[in-house]
């Protein structure tokens, strides 16, 4: 039944609109002046929240297929980590733009001193080149392995994103901290899956070694 609803043809454009539904309502809410009393601070914590979301969901992808058999779920993980980069490119967008009014000087200086800055930057320049070479095309070009190695760099841009909002609140921790806790377990389930084949490859090259001539 899961597998049929994930291949119809309204699988993905499903995805879609609910991946772009909280940027149409922040723009519905910015329209509305419903912004609240810190219209920045509001766009910038929206943003900021569905870019670490958006990740965390994309990283959550491969378990999850792995747990519920599922493995056509990977038809969902391109477009997740891309709009993942679209709500951080919103993110970096509204600082600069509407933080900082494109004052190059005083972005430079603040990415240099203010360390949520410094990190939450790393971040979004981690996830461009994944964002780049998520086609395909990418793939058959650095090939698989290389591709994979790569794309690892995910779990780095998560670890970045939650560094950067926990050092960027002042007093509630709740939320990276959750977020933080989640990468975590994310972090964890991929160490065992990679100890758990190196043991496999190990075991099975023992017995090769042991038939060699000497």
């Amino acid at each position: 039944m899961l597998n049929r609803i994930i291949l119809s043809r309204w699988a993905k454009p499903s995805m879609f609109l609910i991946c772009i539904l909280p940027a149409l309502v922040l723009g519905w809410r910015a329209w509305s002046q419903d912004l609240g009393a810190n219209p920045i601070e509001y766009i910038t914590h929206s943003t900021g929240d569905w870019t670490l979301r958006l990740l965390l969901i994309t990283l959550t992808v491969t378990p999850m297929r792995s747990v519920l058999q599922l493995p056509l779920l990977i038809r969902f993980r391109r477009m997740l980590g891309l709009f993942a980069f679209f709500y951080g490119c919103l993110h970096f967008l509204t600082y600069v733009w509407l933080d900082k009014f494109f004052d190059t000087k005083d972005i430079l200086r603040d990415i240099g001193k203010r360390p949520f800055v410094t990190i939450g930057f790393a971040s979004l320049m981690l996830m461009a080149p994944l964002a780049v070479t998520s086609t395909a095309s990418w793939i058959r070009r650095l090939g698989g392995r290389s591709w994979q190695l790569l794309h690892r760099l995910i779990y780095f841009c998560g670890l970045a994103g939650v560094i950067h909002y926990y050092w960027s609140v002042k007093s509630d921790i709740r939320l990276p901290a959750l977020y933080g806790a989640l990468l975590c377990l994310l972090l964890a389930n991929r160490l065992y899956v990679f100890a758990a084949k190196w043991r496999q490859r190990h075991r099975r090259r023992v017995p090769e070694l042991q038939q060699q001539p000497t």
